[in-house]
């Protein structure tokens, strides 16, 4: 890793608003550059590689894992994910702040490793707020929703892991926040 210091990382327990933040964050600046992860998951319709993810073989992830080609990587319900080392220095090297909004234990493994990289957890308001977040999006069933706020709770104890801890009241707020952290 070039500029470790370049490297920010966004995570928290499902349902917090991660991605509503990261969003927000890339239309506010064109200086920062959010990660691709690669899979090796089927595309789901209207995904495009390169643009969602990176989509390869087995064979192929396997292979760059133990070439040590990913910053993180986890095996996650049959299939792999994980964060190519060489898009990140990339962009890293043409100027760019990386942002990565990953899932907490690929967060702490990243963390591991390079302990420069700015490291900020998402917390929800409350428990309560979390799972009525998770249940109005109406995309799982009540057993996918259980194991979320299940591990959600495990997440959550381990946000100490990290540099900085905001709760996601107000996405603006939040988003505030995050630039505040970055450009310091």
């Amino acid at each position: 890793m070039k500029n470790f210091k370049k490297l920010i990382i966004i995570t928290g327990p499902s349902g917090v608003g991660k991605g509503t933040v990261v969003k927000e964050i890339l239309e506010k600046d064109q200086d920062i550059w959010l990660s691709i992860s690669a899979t090796t998951r089927n595309p789901r319709k209207g995904e495009k590689d390169g643009e969602n993810y990176y989509f390869m073989s087995n064979e192929r992830f396997k292979n760059m894992i133990e070439k040590k080609e990913f910053l993180e990587w986890a095996q996650f319900a049959g299939n792999y994910y994980g964060t190519p080392l060489s898009t990140v220095n990339e962009k890293i090297e043409k100027g760019f702040i990386v942002l990565l909004e990953i899932e907490v234990e690929g967060a702490k493994q990243i963390k591991e490793k390079f302990p420069e990289a700015l490291s900020i957890f998402l917390l929800p308001p409350s428990k309560e707020e979390l799972e009525k977040r998770i249940r109005n999006r109406g995309t799982e069933k009540e057993e996918a929703i259980n194991r979320r706020l299940s591990r959600a709770n495990y997440e959550i104890a381990s946000s100490d892991k990290f540099d900085f801890v905001l709760t996601n009241h107000h996405v603006d707020e939040t988003v505030k926040s995050v630039f505040k952290l970055i450009k310091s």
